[in-house]
């Protein structure tokens, strides 16, 4: 099993994970905020970016993994309508903008415009696969005009 599992403590760390994150799918109802916790969670279906496709089947892969963010005082969104709990995301990008040192806001970015913010103390997330991937067919591509 080769499966995935990073964490970002920096701006650095969290650029790998947003770059191992491009064109994951998750639904409103894989996300958690848990405020006692101070954590957000989101279980997502990511695509193996890293990984070259099956030269026969031209296959790629996709697997079930976790997002976990700790340190989070406040979770926003914007334009994701959060009771439409089955209406899928694409998330693009995971970024962080700098606050008084080191707290700041991490920006989730998804297709369509939607976004979450998560305000955080400093930059504490994991990324963890959860199981076997799967193999699509489906290789995600951008219109960049």
């Amino acid at each position: 099993m080769d499966q995935l599992k990073l964490a970002a403590l920096d701006e650095e760390d969290l650029k790998v994970l947003s770059a191992h994150l491009q064109d994951a799918v998750l639904t409103i109802a894989d996300i958690r905020f848990l405020p006692k916790e101070k954590k957000a969670l989101l279980v997502m279906n990511r695509f193996v970016w890293d990984k070259e496709p099956d030269r026969r089947s031209k296959s790629h892969e996709r697997r079930r993994s976790a997002l976990a963010f700790s340190q989070v005082n406040a979770m926003k969104a914007q334009n994701i309508r959060q009771d439409a709990k089955g209406a899928v995301l694409e998330l693009l990008a995971v970024t962080f903008e700098p606050g008084e040192e080191p707290s700041g806001q991490i920006r989730l970015v998804f297709a369509g415009g939607g976004s979450l913010a998560l305000d955080v103390e400093c930059i504490e997330a994991q990324l963890t696969d959860l199981g076997a991937a799967w193999a699509t067919r489906n290789r995600p591509m951008h219109n960049v005009e």
